[in-house]
């Protein structure tokens, strides 16, 4: 997929630069808690500067009803200002005329104290594009959304894609459409719905699917097991348990149950059928399938990854994610080209400080799954060259 970079723009000096950015991260008691999505976003904003550009960044956090304090972007423009050790002005009020200030770098407040952000509202959409030249897209985790910070304001500026985007866009191919084989997808996590169009997408583009958590939950209480406190979703039942039966789908031959909270924790295998009591559930996999997983892993030339295998923030529920997130690590960057994404995804890697070892790991939840699915995304879509 060919884009247009804002690489490519050879004049930046002294143009005004609307930067839609994803800085949707965790704030506890006015403090940034995670800055991996900022982080992602520094090499474009500082790009910009470099060349000379006066930069507009516009970003949500949360789901606000209108105006909160609580939702404010004061905390994120501090923890920019230490990451970058440039002035960033806030603008608390925005009121859409362009600045006059002089100001090198500019956040908006909160785009989403604006309930035209998510209707793609026509005006909101023009009042943003009336401040400045070009617009850049590199958020790729609002890419999948008809907003008017995302594909509005590009029907009315020139857009771009920034180097944040292009290098997610760039590992994604490079781990579909011109994925070497055998390709190796990991699949877990607990919104069945969101993983249902990937299983039955890379069906005829994976070589194997290893899945995990909810999936295979779901598959199971279709075969007659007695699951107790299991996350199930029974609108699903059937449909995995006809999916379940595809050869290239690898299931688990063991699980861990027990409590909730991590009380008669036990292996189990799945050679009979399962009957737990009410206040029990599958929350990890177990040793034989993370042996019998290995197997595939060890063999891939490509690799992606979302979601977690069970209740990995309990313990010792943990230790069959953990084990996954370790080998999949030790493939990527040489053997296989490895993709990883997902909030909880992203939060083990970092926890077992194995991001750094993985090709891609992609600042896109929702987004990354909706590309994996075969989805056109409308901000990918406005950056496309014709």
């Amino acid at each position: 997929m060919r884009l247009r970079k804002i690489t490519e723009v050879k004049n930046l000096k002294d143009k005004r630069v609307l930067v839609r950015v994803d800085f949707n991260v965790p704030v506890e008691k006015g403090k940034v808690k995670e800055d991996f999505k900022i982080i992602k976003s520094l090499p474009t904003i500082k790009y910009l500067l470099s060349k000379g550009a006066r930069v507009i960044l516009v970003s949500h956090l949360g789901r606000p009803k209108g105006v909160d304090k609580k939702l404010s972007l004061a905390p994120v423009a501090k923890c920019l200002e230490k990451l970058l050790g440039e002035k960033v002005r806030l603008d608390r009020d925005p009121d859409f005329r362009r600045d006059d200030s002089g100001a090198r770098l500019v956040l908006l407040e909160n785009i989403r104290f604006f309930p035209e952000e998510e209707k793609c509202g026509i005006i909101l959409s023009k009042q943003l594009a009336g401040l400045a030249d070009l617009f850049v897209l590199d958020g790729f985790a609002v890419a999948h959304r008809a907003s008017a910070s995302v594909s509005g304001v590009a029907k009315y500026l020139p857009a771009y894609a920034g180097l944040l985007i292009s290098a997610e866009i760039e590992g994604l191919e490079h781990a579909t459409a011109k994925a070497k084989k055998p390709l190796v997808l990991i699949l877990g996590g607990a919104k069945i719905e969101t993983k249902i169009p990937i299983l039955q997408n890379f069906l005829t583009k994976a070589d194997y699917i290893l899945v995990g958590g909810g999936i295979v939950n779901t598959y199971l209480a279709g075969h007659g097991h007695q699951l107790g406190a299991s996350l199930i979703d029974k609108d699903y039942i059937k449909l995995m348990k006809r999916l379940g039966a595809h050869k290239k789908i690898i299931m688990p031959v063991d699980v861990v149950v027990g409590c909730a909270n991590g009380t008669k924790a036990r292996i189990v295998s799945l050679l009979k059928p399962l009957k737990l009591s009410k206040n029990e559930g599958i929350f990890d996999i177990g040793p034989a399938t993370v042996k019998l997983f290995s197997q595939y892993i060890k063999k891939a030339k490509t690799l992606i990854w979302n979601g977690a295998m069970g209740r990995f923030e309990q313990h010792p529920y943990q230790y069959g994610t953990y084990s996954l997130a370790r080998l999949f690590a030790a493939r990527s960057k040489g053997q296989a080209f490895g993709v990883a994404g997902g909030g909880e995804t992203i939060e083990i890697l970092e926890k077992l400080k194995l991001a750094g070892e993985i090709d891609l790991v992609s600042t896109g939840g929702g987004a990354m799954l909706e590309y994996l699915s075969g989805k056109i995304l409308p901000g990918i879509k406005i950056l496309k060259k014709t």
